[in-house]
Formats: C-alpha cells, sequence, structure tokens
C-alpha cells in the first residue's frame, strides 16, 4: 500500500511558505471501535472492558484482569485476565480430557472444522489487523501480513496433511503453546490450529505483553467450529507448574528470548517431555569481496520491518574493513529512508492508511532500555553512524511517543555492552570490521547459534567454502532468509533452539508419534539431528 503524499495548507504567517495538515485518526479505527467491533463478533469471549478466559470448551470470568495501554499512544486497552495457577491446572486437566476425544475425531472432519475456522478469520482479516495495530503496535501492512500468513499456511496444512500423518498418531496428551507477542497469528494461531489438524487439543499461554484481544477473538471462532482450544493468560512463573511440568502435558512449544527458555529447555529435559523451543540469536550478515551495493542498499529499508522486532531481524552487519567506504555509501541512505510513526494517522479521512516501515517498539519500558544501551555503547566506545530523531515521524498532534525509538546505527560496539553479543530486537543496528575470514566468522557466529544469517560476496565459490562455517539454520547468499512458509524448515543451531525442529512435514511430526525409536531432527540432550 503506498503511502498518501503529504498535503500542505498555506501558513499566513510566512509569505509563500507551507505548513503540513496536521494528522488524525483515521475513521473507523480508534481501540474504541475496534473493540465494539470484537464484543460484536464474539460477545461470549469479550466481557464490558475486559478478556475472559477459555478453558474447558467455555469462556470464565476468572483471573485479575491486568490493565494495559497500546505502545502507539497510550490508549488504554485491554490487558490479561492473569489465571492462579491452581485455575491453569484445572484448566490443563480439562484440556486432557478434551484431547482423549479429539484425537479420535477422523481427519476429514478435523480438516473441515479446521477450514470453517480459517474461513471465519478470513471473513474477520481486517478486524484481527486491526487489534494487532493497537496491541502490538505492527503499521497497518505488516498487521494483516500476520493474519494472512496464519490463514494461507495451515490452509496449506489442511490439502497436504493426509501423507504426513501416516503410520501417524497423536501425542499423549495436549500440546502447550507459549510464544512471545510479535507474530500472534503467523506464528502462534498457525501452530494451535495445525497441532489441532494433527489430532492434538492445543493450550496457549497469551504473551504477556500484548496481543490479547486478538488471540482471544481467534479463540472464539476457533472453539465455535468445535476445535480444543484452551486459551489463558498469566504470569510465566506463574503458571509454569501447569502448562510446562503437569504430566497431562503431550509437548510443549515455546517462542521466545534465551533466559526463559532455558527454564523451560531443563524442565523438559528433566521429565523427558516432547519439545519445541525456539529462542533468539544474534543474526548476522557478512560483507565480503563485495560489489553488487545497489541489491545491498535496496533491503536495508525492508530489514527494519516490525523495528526488528522479529526473531528473524538482522541487527548485525560483519564488513569486510577494506569495504567499508562503500558499504557506508550503500546503508547510510537507506537507513535514512526508513519510515516510522503513528500506523493510524492519516491527513484526511479518505486517506489510506500510511505505509510505515515501523511503529512503536512494544513498550515504552523497552524503548527506554534499548536507548540507555545505546548510550552506555558509546559511552564505553561505540561510534554512532546514524541517529534519527522522531522529528523525522508521522505522529497525531501531542501524542504520547515513549514506545517509539527511531533508527540507530553504531559501529564496534564494545564487548562489555549487550548489543555486542545479543538480539536488541528494536531498530538498533551494529556493526563490526573485520579483516580476515576467520575473524568474519567468529564475529558473524558471536551468539552461539542464530536461526538465521547472510553473507553478501561476489565469488560462489567463497559463499560455498564460508557458508557451512556460519552458525545458523538458514543462510542466505546476498539476500535475508526468513521462518518460511508452508513446506519450507525452520529450527536453528547453538543456544538458539532446543528440541524438534519445524516447517513443513517436521512441523506435523514434532507433535505426532511415529515408529518406534524414532529420531526427530532437531536439538536435543542427547543428539542433533539435522534434516
Amino acid at each position: 500500500m503506498a503511502p498518501t503524499p503529504d498535503s500542505n495548507t498555506p501558513d499566513p504567517n510566512t509569505p509563500g511558505s507551507t505548513t503540513p495538515t496536521p494528522l488524525t485518526l483515521k475513521p473507523g479505527t480508534p481501540w474504541s471501535d475496534a473493540w465494539r467491533r470484537a464484543r460484536t463478533a464474539a460477545p461470549e469471549a469479550f466481557q464490558d472492558d475486559r478478556v475472559l478466559n477459555l478453558w474447558a470448551g467455555r469462556w470464565h470470568k476468572d483471573g485479575r484482569a491486568l490493565p494495559a495501554t497500546s505502545p502507539i499512544d497510550g490508549t488504554p486497552i485491554a490487558g490479561p485476565p492473569r489465571l492462579d495457577a491452581p485455575t491453569a491446572q484445572q484448566a490443563v486437566r480439562a484440556s486432557l480430557d478434551q484431547h482423549r476425544a479429539w484425537r479420535h475425531i477422523p481427519l476429514p472432519e478435523r480438516g473441515a472444522r479446521v477450514s470453517a475456522t480459517l474461513d471465519a478469520l478470513t471473513e474477520h482479516r481486517e478486524l484481527l489487523a486491526l487489534l494487532l495495530v493497537w496491541e502490538i503496535g505492527k503499521p497497518w501492512r505488516l498487521a494483516q501480513a500476520d493474519v494472512d500468513r496464519a490463514i494461507d499456511g495451515v490452509r496449506w496444512y489442511v490439502d497436504t496433511i493426509d501423507t504426513m500423518l501416516e503410520n501417524r498418531t497423536p501425542l499423549p496428551g495436549p500440546v502447550s503453546n507459549i510464544a512471545s507477542w510479535n507474530y500472534p497469528m503467523s506464528v502462534l494461531v498457525h501452530a494451535m490450529l495445525v497441532q489441532a489438524l494433527a489430532g492434538n487439543a492445543v493450550i496457549a499461554k497469551t504473551p504477556t505483553d500484548g496481543g490479547v484481544a486478538c488471540l482471544t477473538l481467534a479463540a472464539a471462532l476457533a472453539v465455535r467450529e468445535g476445535i480444543p482450544v484452551t486459551l489463558v493468560s498469566g504470569s510465566g512463573g506463574e503458571l509454569s507448574e501447569a502448562l510446562v511440568r503437569s504430566p497431562e502435558i503431550g509437548c510443549v512449544s515455546f517462542v521466545g528470548g534465551r533466559d526463559t527458555g532455558a527454564r523451560i529447555a531443563t524442565a523438559v529435559a528433566d521429565l523427558g517431555k516432547r519439545h519445541i523451543l525456539e529462542q533468539e540469536g544474534l543474526n548476522t550478515w557478512g560483507v565480503w569481496n563485495f560489489t553488487d551495493w545497489d541489491a545491498l542498499s535496496s533491503v536495508i529499508p525492508k530489514l527494519f520491518d516490525y523495528g526488528k522486532q522479529r526473531c528473524t531481524a538482522y541487527p548485525r552487519f560483519v564488513v569486510q574493513r577494506t569495504l567499508f567506504d562503500q558499504f557506508l555509501a550503500a546503508y547510510l541512505p537507506a537507513v535514512r529512508s526508513v519510515r516510522t510513526g503513528h500506523p493510524l494517522a492519516v491527513e484526511h479521512p479518505e486517506d489510506a492508511l500510511p505505509a510505515l516501515d515501523f511503529g512503536p517498539l512494544i513498550n515504552a519500558a523497552k524503548a527506554k532500555e534499548l536507548g540507555d544501551q545505546v548510550v552506555e555503547a558509546i559511552d564505553r566506545g561505540a561510534v554512532p553512524l546514524h541517529r534519527a530523531t522522531l522529528a523525522d515521524g508521522r505522529f497525531l498532534p501531542g501524542q504520547d511517543t515513549s514506545a517509539y525509538l527511531p533508527p540507530v546505527t553504531l559501529l564496534n560496539p564494545p564487548p562489555s555492552s549487550p548489543l555486542f553479543h545479543a538480539e536488541p530486537f528494536g531498530p538498533v543496528d551494529t556493526i563490526v570490521l573485520v579483516d580476515t575470514e576467520a575473524e568474519l566468522l567468529a564475529a558473524m557466529n558471536a551468539s552461539n547459534g542464530a536461526l538465521v544469517a547472510t553473507l553478501s560476496t561476489d565469488d560462489a565459490g567463497t559463499y560455498d567454502r564460508l557458508a557451512p562455517h556460519i552458525r545458523a539454520f538458514k543462510v542466505g547468499r546476498g539476500k535475508p532468509r526468513s521462518r518460511g512458509d508452508r513446506e519450507e524448515l525452520f529450527g536453528g543451531f547453538g543456544a538458539s533452539w532446543h528440541g524438534a525442529f519445524v516447517g513443513g512435514e517436521l512441523l506435523v511430526r514434532a507433535v505426532t508419534e511415529g515408529p518406534e525409536r524414532e529420531r526427530a531432527p532437531g536439538n536435543f540432550p542427547a543428539y542433533q539431528l539435522i534434516p
């Protein structure tokens, strides 16, 4: 969707000058409208100013509803109704009862119910996307893409899963899903529906930081079609015993940070429980003996989608020192073109929503934390190469911008900085200069494993020689890699992933049982098996 050109009106105080037209919320997009539409679409799941928990096939007004605000502009929105541990345990036991019934439903009927759910999600596509915009700050284009990828990806499984399930059976218990807030539909809902299609009841914990209303609407549409979904809210510490360690759980699927993932990995290893643990890594982009700067420059703005708040973002460039001047000549104009601002702000009511690269970070605390890390890194010797300002963004007059962080690029972050070895999960790029191939590989492998990486080099032989030594599950040549959809596999190396790999047939294998002594591809305590 192309942005609408800026409109200008004459400034009466300065002859011949113009002033920008003040921005306003596009009609039909305020949170109050989105909330009203959600209550109309699923009145059983939304009550007054709160969402409900879903367990035992019914919606419950239990749990303590926490206050929440939108990262976009501080607007009050619905917060998660946090359950206590005993209630969560009841929900898990009820899910096991659902699982024991659902696993015997014939595949054609399961497929029909999942297809009906996808039809309902398609009908409410724009509302689901609008809820995502308010809850996690995604620009309109990216919010719609999140919904579409969930729907299209699950449809592919409905059409192809028959052969994937040959000689396989559902797990002995439901799948417990604990996922981060950044892709509620294309990661979490997608996984839940495929797990159900494979014959399992599914449990999901709503992310603490956002997405509860969108997930509640999606779950309501699914449970209407008879899908055995449980959706609960609560703190990880409070609900971990029920959602991770309960003997009723057949598999734990986690997407999130390394600290929480490590604790879950320890728990599931002790219990010998089936698990899928996707964790972040410092995904890197190497530049070595390279000359196609136009190609690199064209991709830089795309790498800022959703403010790099994605598991496959590229926040680190490792650049051959002798190419640094040419790299900067390509990089700086591209990063200066990145657009941020209020995702729903327009100049005129009839205008299309703006085509932004990203809006706010997930909350003001994250923006401050990352901003403080930038300041500290500079104090310790990092060189600021680019620092945008919020004055360059599109905002409503006087709006709260505390969750926004404009793009920053630092050269040579100090080893003492978190920006040196960890994924920032925000629009902060770091650049490290190297002189040898050995230094290049060491710098690209700084985080002990990653999900994706890219190497830009003119020579195919150089790529073929170096790529196998980059500790990332997917390595691209001059192009970014992503999770992928449908048949494309996904996993990680090192500390970025524990347990079964997913994607295509592997996602189905991860949540079903096959031949005796089958070894699933993945990273396990006793072995690593690369597909």
